[in-house]
């Protein structure tokens, strides 16, 4: 599909497309891709899990 329709407001395209393909919503695919490019929460971009430290 040429020409994204997300907008610049998306800091992280590539997750962001990720989380759409699976069915979530603009709004929170959006959040979530953002949120992970600001500070690179790596539970978030592993599905919510945290490794065992």
């Amino acid at each position: 599909m040429p020409g994204k329709s997300h907008g610049s407001s998306v800091k992280n395209p590539k997750q962001y497309e990720g989380l759409r393909e699976k069915g979530m919503s603009k709004q929170r695919a959006a959040a979530i891709s953002n949120a992970n490019a600001k500070n690179d929460n790596a539970s978030s971009r592993k599905g919510g899990k945290n490794s065992h430290k």
